[in-house]
């Protein structure tokens, strides 16, 4: 079963990047848009090919949402461009189906002659992509003063000659900046995508990474996310689910907190119980997921994924569903999300112990907010569970971890 399309994979992660960051998201559209058009005017590109680029330009500052610069477009990308840009490449080489593509985000801020000296099929590429990025930045910030003939001087040595003939050529051809300015460009940005091909295990891939994504402000939101996947999973076997009732829940747990990327740290990780309006701010997580998933995957993940709060007793939110209103594996994952947050530590509390998580599991299932079917699955196979959840979620977690390994030596390298 074909649970999302190649296009709307590329339309969920930038929609779920802008609850994030708007700015940086269009940030990212606009020099996509400038790079596929410069592209074109080169030739010799399959549009599968442009696509590709497209994609990877679009997200070419991703690295910059792990940063706490993000709403400094000009300081991120002008004055402190080298972490996010290692961060980007490391993001993109272990954590999507376009590795072979990662370094042209990982050389993008370097000049011109330096990456002449370098042995890199794609380096006229991320000499493309920096200058289009510059074009972004300062026809932003100097809007009807701008002019192209301010980068001459830079021309042969920090700028690619070829990427400002090209760009001249766009301008001319296709009136690109005009374009930008009104916002007619994503019109065009909207057609090439139509042309992203993925198989099902590069979705699968996209999908993985936009959950990782959640780790830029916290690692501990990844853990959480993985734990949870874990548990659904041996739960979703324990109870029988059919295989494609399992591989919906599997997608439904991997996607259900996307929406808590929208949530300010300070709320997330405040060492306190939270005040009415804060609360009411997380609670917003649900219809934010809801919101970018609709029209993008399958409806079944989205009630999946929507429900992940609701109880069997009707007192879950967001709309207070009960038992007979809903799915097992609606059900599954509450149960899941719920045993997860209670494991391990929280700025709120100490660790809980497996005595306390039970005891609370069971008071939960006598006042009927847990389907006492799947409870009973979780408490007479807990230590099972536990143990696989763990060595599963080592697993999983490893390669996000030799990610962040690497970019902490690479920030390392750069302070000696």
């Amino acid at each position: 079963m074909e649970y999302i399309h190649s296009k709307d994979i590329f339309l969920l992660i930038r929609d779920t990047l802008k609850l994030v960051d708007r700015q940086a998201m269009d940030h990212g559209s606009r020099v996509a848009y400038l790079l596929y058009k410069m592209l074109e005017c080169r030739g010799g590109y399959e549009k599968f090919e442009l696509a590709d680029f497209v994609f990877l330009a679009s997200l070419h500052d991703i690295g910059a949402y792990r940063t706490d610069k993000l709403k400094d477009i000009v300081q991120y990308d002008c004055k402190e461009s080298r972490p996010h840009a290692a961060y980007g490449y490391l993001v993109f080489k272990y954590l999507s189906p376009l590795s072979e593509l990662a370094s042209i985000i990982l050389y993008h801020h370097t000049d011109y002659l330096r990456l002449q000296e370098m042995d890199y099929e794609y380096k006229d590429i991320a000499a493309f992509l920096g200058f289009a990025e510059k074009v972004d930045i300062f026809s932003g910030a100097l809007k009807d003063a701008f002019d192209i003939q301010m980068f001459k001087k830079q021309e042969g040595a920090v700028i690619s000659p070829e990427a400002l003939e090209l760009y001249e050529q766009a301008v001319s051809k296709y009136d690109i900046l005009r374009k930008v300015k009104s916002g007619e460009y994503k019109e065009e940005l909207d057609d090439i995508i139509e042309y992203m091909i993925f198989t099902n295990e590069d979705k699968k891939k996209y999908l993985e990474m936009l959950m990782y994504c959640q780790g830029f402000r916290s690692e501990k939101s990844v853990v959480d996310t993985v734990t949870c996947m874990c548990i659904a999973e041996m739960l979703g076997q324990m109870v029988r689910l059919t295989d494609t009732e399992r591989e919906m829940l599997y997608y439904g747990a991997l996607l259900h907190d996307i929406g808590m990327m929208s949530i300010p740290e300070e709320i997330i990780n405040a060492p306190r119980k939270l005040t009415a309006e804060e609360y009411s701010k997380v609670k917003t997580h649900v219809h934010l997921a809801e919101k970018v998933l609709s029209n993008r995957m399958a409806a079944e993940i989205v009630e999946i994924v929507a429900a992940h709060h609701e109880r069997c007793d009707g007192s879950g939110y967001p709309r207070g569903l009960r038992e007979t209103q809903m799915s097992h594996n609606q059900e599954i994952l509450q149960l899941a999300d719920t045993v997860t947050a209670l494991l391990g530590e929280r700025s709120y509390r100490k660790e809980l112990r497996k005595e306390d998580i039970i005891s609370i599991i069971k008071v939960g299932a006598a006042e009927g907010k847990y389907n006492k079917v799947i409870v009973k699955a979780l408490l007479e196979n807990y230590d099972e569970i536990m143990k696989k959840v763990k060595n599963r979620s080592d697993e999983i977690m490893g390669i996000y971890r030799k990610l962040n390994q690497q970019y902490d030596k690479y920030q390392l390298n750069c302070r000696q």
